[in-house]
């Protein structure tokens, strides 16, 4: 039976954490070979649908799949309307480093499933696009 859940923690070194079932009882024992996406991005927190076998242990997840959350992203901004304060320089002008850090979190939180070589193409994209509109500054 399919279960939901939440992480309650997750090493990535060590290949193993935890995650707190939704309806109750003891936490699951979840492994890094059962995950369905990147290692990095189970983390604290994050929801997860998964399945129960017994273990050696005790209860282990299986086929761990992150669950979107939509209901958690953020509205988008309208860039047309002017400069948006994404990260600022001491004058008060949004910056491009604040763009990546702010854009790299939107990402995360709309696809959980992409890589961290697609994050980067996609920030560098969107940064020289809002450096050629005036929107962002160095």
């Amino acid at each position: 039976m399919l279960r939901t859940g939440k992480i309650q923690r997750f090493d990535e070194t060590r290949g193993y954490g935890f995650i707190i079932p939704n309806e109750g009882g003891d936490d699951v024992f979840m492994h890094a070979n059962d995950l369905l996406d990147e290692k990095y991005l189970y983390q604290a927190g994050r929801e997860v649908e998964f399945f129960v076998e017994m273990g050696d242990k005790g209860p282990k997840a299986s086929e761990i799949r992150l669950i979107h959350q939509s209901s958690q992203r953020r509205p988008a901004r309208d860039l047309a309307s002017g400069p948006v304060t994404y990260g600022t320089a001491g004058d008060g002008e949004p910056t491009a480093a604040g763009l990546r850090g702010e854009l790299t979190e939107a990402l995360l939180e709309a696809d959980g499933t992409l890589t961290a070589d697609q994050i980067k193409r996609v920030r560098a994209r969107v940064v020289e696009l809002a450096r050629a509109h005036g929107w962002i500054t160095a």
